[in-house]
């Protein structure tokens, strides 16, 4: 069972969550978000900052409860009826809204909680308790922006509330292999998963945002920037007495890496 809720500096989450049917089924993955959940202290709340939440100004989420977006199209029925009957904490979201000033921050009252998000935190909490607020990723910025907007909101470690950044290092869906999830990822795929590992535990994680410096492997992984912005929101949180651990690894479909990032406190009891 997970501990009681903390008082404790949070550890931060980046998770990798891939093609939305693998929230369908038991797989490795799946397996993998239940089991990392119980042996994470109980947040009292999580900000997530979804790659499919790409919007043209930094929005937070305000409304409660959060509805179940359905984000997507072309899977089947079952899919689109899955409910993550969440809670929301509009105090929490202008809260965070106020750490991000002077940059704006609009309170979106419209937007719930999307499959970047619930797909993998219906396994992490299954009974949907834990309140949730969303950040917007504005895709006007430079990823040095997104870094720095992410530095911001150190603080909420401290008051129990998990980050948890969901997209994916790599996520190119022009090369995925839909019809064969275990195809044995490319080159390119696999160095570029490996940079990222390196950067991130090097205690260096500022250099993340110049992932697009390693050329080919960056142009092919992330040939568009919203999967990728999460693990800089997530990494940016990070602090010297952090230990970066990848609970979860894997790639589906040879270009998605399912790779989980996790940040603890060495001196965490």
């Amino acid at each position: 069972m997970s501990a009681d809720v903390t008082t404790k500096k949070m550890p931060v989450l980046f998770v990798g969550h891939g093609n939305p049917m693998i929230t369908m089924s038991d797989n490795s993955y799946t397996r993998g978000w239940a089991e990392l959940a119980k042996t994470l202290p109980q947040p009292k709340a999580i900000l997530a900052i979804s790659a499919h939440w790409y919007v043209p100004e930094t929005r937070v989420t305000v409304i409660h409860p959060l509805p179940t977006i359905h984000d997507f199209y072309g899977f089947p029925p079952e899919l689109f009826q899955v409910e993550y009957p969440v809670p929301g904490n509009p105090e929490l979201a202008e809260h965070a809204a106020d750490l991000l000033l002077p940059d704006r921050v609009d309170l979106d009252g419209a937007w719930g909680i999307d499959h970047g998000s619930w797909s993998v935190l219906r396994h992490m909490y299954p009974q949907a308790r834990v309140p949730v607020i969303q950040l917007g990723i504005n895709y006007n910025l430079e990823p040095g922006d997104h870094y720095r907007l992410g530095t911001k909101l150190r603080e909420l470690r401290d008051n129990g509330v998990l980050i948890l950044g969901s997209g994916n290092i790599v996520h190119n869906l022009a090369g995925f292999n839909w019809r064969k999830p275990g195809e044995t990822p490319p080159a390119w795929a696999t160095d570029f998963e490996n940079w990222n590992r390196r950067v991130l535990t090097s205690g260096k994680a500022g250099e993340l945002v110049d992932f697009q410096s390693t050329g080919t492997m960056a142009k092919m992984s992330v040939p568009t920037p919203d999967h990728y912005l999460p693990l800089i929101y997530a990494a940016a949180q990070a602090d010297a007495n952090d230990e970066v651990s990848f609970p979860v690894e894997g790639f589906d479909g040879g270009t998605m890496s399912m790779l989980a990032v996790l940040w603890t406190q060495r001196n965490a009891e």
